[in-house]
């Protein structure tokens, strides 16, 4: 196992800001992920497992522990003695990469995950979903490293608890577990989910029954359009996708909201959620507080295509992508009385 020294971060996320790590091993095997969490327990060392760095923000003054990127990339799959297909990949898998292999399987559940930038292992911690699918619709378990016991574990799908963009991984038991792999079941032959708006809008005037690599396909070029599939040299490339998650309110909430908003001429949208809840979507809030698309905050500032992405414009560092953050929590709150969350992981601060 190679432990490097005041490695720079900021290259290995998205976004493109942050400090260095004090340590840093890329660990290809289950066993080297273990030494890397013995080596970070002898010195008495936080230790932070980074993925993609696609949902993350790392502060200026980097990371003072180990960092640990798990690179175990090798993906398999097998047909179930039910019919069903079972994928399981090591959790350095690039995600994109696998969804294409289901597709290009002919296998459906994944499709309109397509285009999300980072790394399999972790998909499950946020329950990652887009356009109408969740990960956890799919997942059958994750294999993991108890970072306590040194034991090596399985979780059933039940096991990991997920809600929306919500898991045991980033709950209850964050930094308890490293995930090794994830196998996910898939249907051969299904069709793709085409509930989203966007994707019916898409496929509206188009002939015959959209495919599987279709719907890939769509969804990815949504995407683009939105400045959320990472293209180099795109201006608003530099992002960690949405950088808030969807308030969901109690139904007596929107009700009193929607009300006040109405007196202004405005009609507040709104999703099903739980009983007795409603999603209220983020990027709406945002906007109506006064940040519009290709809002500029010196370095820092919002996407044109998507008031959700937060970007670097080219130098901004974390302090400016936080202050932006908080400047617009702030708002939305006082304007709506509701408070945003951020989705990306805060390492360092």
């Amino acid at each position: 196992m190679l432990i490097r020294q005041n490695v720079a971060l900021a290259p290995l996320t998205t976004l493109g800001v942050g400090g260095p790590a004090r340590f840093f091993v890329e660990a290809l095997t289950e066993a080297e992920v273990i030494e890397a969490v013995e080596f970070a327990r002898s010195r008495q060392l936080p230790l932070f497992v980074l993925g993609g760095g696609s949902n993350l923000v790392v502060s200026d003054a980097g990371f003072a522990g180990l960092v640990l990127r798990v690179g175990i990339a090798d993906v398999s799959n097998c047909t179930a003695p039910n019919g069903v297909v079972i994928f399981d990949a090591g959790a350095g898998f690039d995600w994109d990469a696998l969804v294409a292999q289901t597709v290009d399987a002919g296998c459906a559940g994944m499709e309109c995950l397509s285009g999300i930038p980072g790394t399999v292992g972790g998909t499950p911690v946020q329950n990652v979903g887009a356009y109408g699918q969740e990960v956890s619709e799919t997942i059958q378990e994750v294999r993991v490293l108890d970072s306590q016991s040194l034991q090596i574990k399985t979780l059933s799908n039940a096991d990991c608890s997920f809600t929306y963009r919500s898991s045991i991984f980033n709950t209850t038991e964050r930094g308890h577990y490293i995930i090794l792999r994830v196998s996910f079941t898939l249907r051969p032959g299904g069709k793709p989910n085409l509930h989203y708006a966007d994707l019916q809008k898409f496929f509206a005037n188009r002939p015959g029954e959209p495919t599987l690599a279709e719907a890939r396909m769509a969804v990815r070029e949504i995407r683009r359009g939105k400045a959320m599939l990472i293209v180099p040299g795109d201006q608003d490339a530099r992002s960690v996708g949405s950088f808030f998650k969807n308030p969901i309110v109690e139904q007596s909430f929107f009700e009193q909201l929607s009300e006040r908003l109405r007196s202004r001429a405005l009609q507040l949208p709104s999703y099903p959620a739980a009983d007795g809840f409603r999603k209220l979507p983020a990027a709406w809030l945002v906007e109506h507080a006064g940040f519009s698309k290709g809002y500029v905050k010196g370095a820092a500032g919002i996407s044109h295509q998507h008031a959700l992405a937060i970007v670097n414009r080219g130098d901004a560092t974390a302090a400016d992508i936080i202050a932006l953050k908080d400047e617009i929590q702030s708002h939305v709150f006082d304007e709506f009385g509701i408070e945003l969350r951020a989705e990306p992981v805060l390492v360092g601060f």
